[in-house]
């Protein structure tokens, strides 16, 4: 689904205003996660996340901390926060490492310009949650081809040879 033509950048931040970041592009693609895993780090139904080139995510105050934290995948993820109020900006997850970011769409000033692409994970959605018609939805994961823009995929393409260095030396591929 194509998204709105928008101003760029988008700006946004933690709770207490510490952090601050703006997205100098359109995301690659905006995942609405339902899987048991973004129900319980996130404290709700689902996550959402807009997911970037990390270059692509301008840290304009404050300062950041990394936590790691589990996955589904045994391989974990980075989760970005604040040092202050603790709230989580964006993620990096072992595939693409810190190349690519998953920012939380919750902390956009204005969240409501970047609504789900896709719902993800719909197998263990929360059966009170109604997804809307018109938006994709998958029982787990899709094949990115062919839902994803040409555009993004052009982009993602210009950026998989520094993602397989990233993880050839992170010792997740060989070479």
């Amino acid at each position: 689904m194509p998204q709105p033509a928008l101003a760029y950048p988008l700006e946004g931040g933690c709770t207490c205003r510490h952090v601050r970041y703006r997205v100098l592009t359109p995301p690659l693609f905006v995942h609405c996660c339902h899987c048991r895993w973004c129900q319980r780090e996130s404290g709700a139904a689902f996550a959402l996340n807009a997911m970037i080139e990390a270059d692509r995510v301008a840290l304009m105050a404050g300062t950041t901390m990394a936590v790691h934290t589990p996955s589904d995948s045994g391989m974990g993820q980075s989760i970005v926060r604040c040092p202050h109020c603790h709230v989580a900006v964006w993620s990096h997850y072992a595939g693409a490492g810190p190349l690519m970011a998953f920012v939380r769409v919750g902390t956009l000033d204005m969240p409501d310009h970047l609504p789900p692409d896709i719902h993800i994970f719909t197998a263990s959605k929360q059966p009170w949650v109604v997804l809307p018609p018109g938006t994709p939805s998958v029982a787990e994961y899709y094949e990115r081809e062919a839902l994803w823009p040409q555009d993004s995929l052009a982009r993602r393409h210009v950026l998989l040879p520094r993602i397989q260095a990233y993880r050839v030396a992170a010792g997740l591929d060989t070479a």
